[in-house]
């Protein structure tokens, strides 16, 4: 019976904010010393194994971070990666699952990665000595001998006495102070939630008291591919709920361990400080700070931010995030009271962006974001993975928004993992994309090679329009994909039909005719242009060349506006400005875009008038950022008074591509992106910011995600060759 370490990564740690959120959860912070509560947690129990034999359970948006944590320790590991959180029991059966699955007899010692155990010899003499026991059936949980009356755990009243592991009597709630000075005299233990437990046995037990999760569980556990498995999409059909619940309070083969050594499990702040190192006045400090007068405060502070304390004690300072906490220690259990107030008058989300001092911080967050939140969350939840595509929005919270499905969103998404796998992310990129072309070209191509616009949930079509700007995107799709993974389709031939399929769409004054109201526009074209430039960079013909060429003489002589340098979007069939009002308008957001493929023609071509042309729509778009709210406003008109004062996410993705191509002030955008990323699902967004600078509440739409893509790409290091 070999001995397995389960390492448990739920939970958020909202007592312990500011620094603890969602995307960065306490179990990955170094609290009481230079490692994360995760590292000290897997260095504790490596011993107790084989290499390789240790499991780690996690959500997905954790993945890279996991990752890079354990490779700092150089420790490897097993990771199987949750589709969505559903509680201890799912995820303790799913690693005993694992285990079984290699080892019938293999004894799981499942531990919570946010735990604080100075002592590990302790931890693991106490471990083996509850292997024993669960050799023999039972399932054994570490109580703590209590060393106060504390109301913030759980406690397990304990049997008589017949050796070392004894049967449990109950298990209770937290209690208030009265109750635990009680449950202390009469003997009563912490209850630790760590367990030791032999895999088949509480599969078992499971089989017996909560059947839908043992099933669920043996139905997710798939093969380990490079260290780490995702569960499967059935694991989301698990009952969300704890252990203690599902089985210990109904199994008799619950056991307690008591043990004596020290452990916390650094639930809030008073915690933290009590585990800490100190000064002589007892202060636990780690940043910044000045202090005079003071005693028994905790202090965090991130680089940069000095914070002082004059005549204080029992307080508690954070600052992390662009957020400050002080309370006094006493209070910390109240922290999350006060979280939750801010979530709900919006003023607090799961993963507000750091306050960036340099690009380089930015373009280091921005990838973590990307890779770490938005590329998990958008293919675990924004794919349909059982009736194919991509679905078209989430909520603020990550819950999928049912509606007809445009063609856009398909290659969109698309070309976002196409280009997260030309980015070097680790995760189903190639996956991802293929999910997202193979239902397009099955579910959106019309007779006449064109692709309509709109299908059903169910990909019965709904909308035949076949728009130029959808034509565009099915045409960059295929390039990016053709560039990240060639081979799996003939998407060069591909895209050759399909350019030969728009050739009906050409209006005789030049250019192509669009689809609807406006037929006459620069947006369309834009992104035609981008997606001949994409072909153009993936090695395409020179045919590609011919059709860019084509649409930067068009923006050139007709879009852009000779004397004041910016582009209208609506024009009459002789691309003159449309009349009226609708040839008065100006986006600020799309003289930013124009600007960056301009500038990247220019850099391809030599072509100084794009250049020059580039700067002077720049400097357009300059004029539509709102300076009170730091954002990029919706729309002008011509003599740049305001036309619409809500700012959309897009917008601030261009103004930043168009900043870092042309080596403006590329931090200003990069703020302002930043917070449309503050959401309670981390990797959703806000998409609209409106005037008094609050957010709209509704759907992140899925389209924003090729936007914010690009921009990430743009940031990194690699791209820098791009800048000034």
């Amino acid at each position: 019976m070999a001995i397995y370490p389960v390492i448990m990564c739920g939970g958020s740690g909202s007592r312990l904010w500011p620094a603890s959120r969602p995307a960065h959860p306490k179990q990955f912070l170094p609290l009481v010393g230079a490692l994360s509560m995760f590292q000290e947690t897997v260095l504790r129990v490596a011993d107790l194994g084989e290499p390789g034999d240790m499991v780690v359970v996690a959500g997905i948006a954790h993945a890279e971070l996991i990752a890079a944590q354990l490779r700092e320790i150089d420790v490897s590991a097993t990771v199987l990666l949750e589709p969505e959180p559903r509680d201890s029991a799912p995820a303790m059966a799913a690693a005993c699952a694992w285990i079984a699955g290699r080892d019938p007899d293999g004894v799981a010692v499942v531990v919570a990665a946010d735990h604080h155990m100075p002592d590990g010899a302790a931890f693991r003499a106490a471990a083996v000595t509850a292997v024993d026991a669960a050799r023999l059936g039972q399932i054994v949980t570490l109580g703590m001998r209590p060393a106060s009356p504390s109301t913030a755990y759980g406690y397990i009243s304990p049997g008589e006495a017949t050796g070392a592991v004894r049967p449990v009597q109950a298990f209770v709630e937290k209690p208030d102070a009265t109750t635990a000075q009680a449950y202390i005299e009469a003997g009563y233990l912490w209850n630790s939630g760590n367990f030791v437990v032999a895999a088949e046995v509480l599969l078992a037990e499971l089989d017996a008291f909560a059947p839908a999760i043992a099933e669920a569980a043996r139905a997710a556990v798939g093969p380990c591919a490079a260290g780490q498995s995702l569960l499967t999409e059935i694991f989301r059909t698990a009952p969300k709920i704890s252990i203690d619940y599902a089985v210990m309070e109904k199994t008799r083969r619950a056991a307690v361990l008591p043990v004596d050594f020290a452990w916390s499990d650094l639930g809030a702040w008073d915690a933290v400080w009590q585990a800490s190192d100190k000064d002589a006045a007892g202060n636990a400090i780690r940043g910044e700070a000045l202090v005079i007068g003071s005693t028994d405060c905790l202090v965090r502070a991130p680089a940069g931010v000095q914070v002082t304390l004059v005549g204080v004690k029992d307080l508690a300072v954070v600052a992390d995030g662009g957020q400050v906490l002080v309370c006094n220690l006493a209070s910390s259990q109240q922290v999350k009271t006060a979280v939750d107030q801010l979530k709900a008058q919006g003023r607090e989300a799961a993963a507000p962006a750091p306050p960036f001092h340099t690009v380089d911080q930015a373009a280091v967050w921005f990838d973590q974001w990307l890779k770490t939140s938005a590329l998990p969350l958008w293919w675990t939840l924004g794919a349909d993975h059982v009736r194919g595509g991509f679905r078209e929005a989430l909520t603020p919270e990550g819950a999928p928004v049912e509606a007809p499905r445009r063609s856009r969103v398909q290659t969109r998404q698309t070309f976002v993992y196409a280009t997260a796998g030309l980015m070097g992310w680790q995760g189903p990129w190639r996956q991802a994309a293929w999910h997202g072309m193979d239902y397009f070209l099955a579910r959106y191509r019309r007779p006449d090679g064109l692709f309509r616009a709109v299908v059903s949930n169910e990909g019965e079509p709904i909308d035949e329009t076949a728009a130029l700007y959808d034509q565009a995107f099915a045409l960059l799709a295929m390039a990016t994909l053709n560039q990240a993974d060639p081979g799996h389709t003939d998407l060069a031939a591909e895209g050759q039909r399909h350019l030969a399929a728009v050739q009906v769409m050409r209006h005789p004054a030049g250019g192509f005719r669009e689809e609807g109201a406006h037929p006459f526009q620069a947006n369309a074209h834009m992104h035609l242009l981008e997606a001949a430039m994409a072909w153009m960079e993936g090695g395409g013909g020179p045919e590609w060349q011919a059709l860019a060429a084509e649409i930067v003489e068009l923006a050139l002589t007709r879009f852009i506006d000779p004397e004041g340098g910016y582009l209208r979007e609506f024009f009459d069939s002789d691309w003159a400005p449309a009349p009226g009002e609708d040839g008065r308008l100006i986006e600020p957001g799309h003289q930013f875009e124009w600007a960056w493929l301009l500038e990247r023609w220019a850099r391809r071509t030599g072509d100084a008038d794009c250049g020059h042309a580039a700067r002077r729509l720049y400097a357009a778009g300059l004029r539509g950022v709102d300076a009170k709210r730091g954002v990029a406003i919706n729309a002008l008109n011509d003599d740049f008074t305001l036309r619409d004062a809500n700012a959309r996410l897009w917008p601030q993705t261009e103004w930043l591509k168009a900043a870092l191509i042309l080596g403006e002030d590329a931090l200003a955008p990069a703020q302002a992106l930043a917070r449309y990323l503050d959401t309670p699902a981390p990797g959703a967004w806000r998409d609209l910011n409106l005037p008094d600078g609050g957010f709209r509440a509704e759907p992140a739409p899925s389209s924003s995600f090729y936007h914010i893509a690009v921009a990430c790409q743009a940031l990194r290091p690699a791209d820098a060759s791009q800048r000034t």
